[in-house]
């Protein structure tokens, strides 16, 4: 038998992996800041890309925040 949907702790999940994603946005940044010189040009831009595939999921992680908070009122 399926577990009844327990949406409850959604939004402390969503916001813990917003959390997470940050933080390795902002340490891939700091990794190119710090070794700019040392890495090729397409380690660079694969970094980069991969920046912005954490941007984007960023923005659906909060949207999905938003979503469940309407829900749960």
């Amino acid at each position: 038998m399926a577990k009844p949907d327990n949406r409850q702790d959604n939004v402390a999940h969503l916001q813990k992996s917003i959390q997470n994603t940050i933080h390795n946005l902002n340490e891939a940044e700091a990794y190119l800041d710090e070794h700019a010189d040392e890495i090729s040009a397409q380690e660079r831009s694969q970094i980069e890309a991969k920046n912005e595939r954490r941007q984007d999921s960023i923005r659906g992680f909060r949207s999905e925040v938003k979503d469940e908070a309407e829900h749960q009122q």
